[in-house]
């Protein structure tokens, strides 16, 4: 596929990637310090809504492999999406004074709905629409690079014009603008301008068949291992970044700059994935990538306070990687799909994408669950950071630096000789067109 049509199919992602992280960093403090709601009260609505996520992602998933039109399966579903997206972001991020926990629940639930109506059908499309071994990682190199930008939109912009303003329009509320002017605007955009291939569908299995089918599929379960590993790895430092940075380091005020250094990088890490994918194949890549991350962690345990220099290096090294982290499972993703449809005669990327985002969420869990109380069990105070003791401190560096390196580790091991390489989903695709 020509860039042109690889950048309008990755367009919508940049207003996408603008709501994750807002959503669950910036909401719960906003709505307890300018709304006056209780952290409690926050937390177990955001729980709830993560235990609606583990029922309406496979739902979506397996809605948007059936559900057609004479527009197609993935861009009819996908356009059906953004009107809910766009308001609730909308309706979240810019809530009147009066919104209580009631409302957080209502709009939080309807952003979360959304946003996996949104992505499902998008990354199944994306899947779909190139069928060749290289050329998958460019076109997850376009998406990931899109969402990356996103990224830097919802970090710099609701601090860059304030949480708290006289004239009531927050950063937030312009964040919320942002993606509800955006998201609609790009996906219609891209709806009317990228086609979608033909439904390779030869045969329709049976809820329960489908699911034992996926299972079966040995390159998934693999790959899927692989990238539980590396995300709950990667969700080890993202949980810890700023405390790190305030407590170990003492730079409490450029935790916001050094996290858009670590984004920018992974902006230049996307088309170094790609080049690297094409020399020694999307999974081998992978695994140096992940190498390389686990010698650069190592280094980050022996910082301490004032070492602010050589962490600058590390954001920027390891945000490289992360560019790596985006571009190259999903673009192996496609390829195990492939193995699916071999198999099973349907083509079933919306299911498969939905068991990725939930191992996405699972990864995040596990962290929050694992590193917090180890934290906590250390004597590390969150409330008195800056007067954490020095076992204290230890330990939040031993946890930030050098738990994700055995993590990491395990999931090279787990891909370095994956059997689906180059020839293989060739083999695939011809045994697939052929069917």
């Amino acid at each position: 596929m020509p860039n042109r049509l690889l950048a309008l199919y990755a367009l919508p992602a940049l207003p996408v990637a603008a709501i994750a992280l807002p959503f669950y960093i910036i909401v719960p403090s906003y709505y307890a310090t300018r709304l006056g709601l209780s952290l409690a009260g926050i937390g177990v609505v955001l729980l709830l809504i993560r235990v609606m996520d583990a029922i309406t992602d496979p739902l979506f998933g397996y809605w948007s492999d059936r559900i057609t039109s004479r527009f197609g399966r993935r861009r009819f579903f996908f356009a059906l999406s953004l009107p809910l997206t766009a308001v609730s972001a909308l309706m979240l991020f810019w809530p009147p004074s009066t919104a209580g926990l009631f409302y957080l629940a209502f709009w939080g639930a309807a952003l979360s709905i959304g946003t996996t109506w949104t992505t499902l059908p998008h990354t199944a499309w994306g899947a779909e629409l190139v069928s060749d071994y290289h050329g998958r990682a460019r076109l997850t190199a376009w998406r990931e690079g899109a969402t990356v930008f996103g990224t830097l939109v919802a970090v710099s912009l609701p601090f860059a014009i304030g949480l708290e303003r006289a004239d009531g329009l927050s950063g937030l509320a312009y964040l919320g603008l942002f993606v509800a002017i955006g998201l609609p605007v790009l996906g219609l955009m891209t709806v009317a301008w990228v086609a979608e291939p033909e439904d390779l569908t030869r045969r329709r299995l049976a809820l329960v068949d489908g699911l034992r089918q996926l299972w079966d599929n040995a390159p998934f379960r693999r790959l899927a291992l692989a990238f539980l590993l590396n995300s709950f790895a990667n969700a080890v430092p993202a949980s810890l970044f700023l405390f790190f940075v305030s407590a170990r380091l003492g730079a409490e005020t450029l935790q916001g700059p050094l996290l858009f250094a670590y984004f920018l990088s992974a902006v230049a890490g996307v088309p170094l994935a790609v080049l690297a994918a094409r020399r020694v194949g999307k999974h081998r890549a992978w695994c140096i990538s992940m190498l390389a991350a686990c010698a650069i962690f190592f280094t980050a345990g022996f910082l301490r306070e004032g070492d602010v220099a050589p962490f600058v290096a590390i954001c920027i090294l390891t945000g490289l990687l992360l560019g790596f982290d985006l571009a190259l499972p999903p673009a192996i993703q496609a390829d195990v799909i492939d193995n699916d449809t071999a198999m099973s005669g349907e083509q079933r990327s919306g299911l498969y994408f939905a068991a990725w985002s939930l191992i996405s969420k699972l990864a995040l869990a596990l962290s929050a669950g694992t590193v917090f109380p180890l934290l906590g069990s250390a004597g590390f105070d969150a409330n008195a950071a800056e007067s954490a003791a020095p076992a204290a401190l230890w330990a939040l560096g031993a946890l930030y630096a050098w738990l994700p390196i055995p993590i990491k580790l395990a999931s090279i091991a787990v891909m370095w000789n994956f059997s689906l390489d180059e020839l293989e989903q060739k083999r695939l695709r011809e045994r697939i067109e052929n069917a």
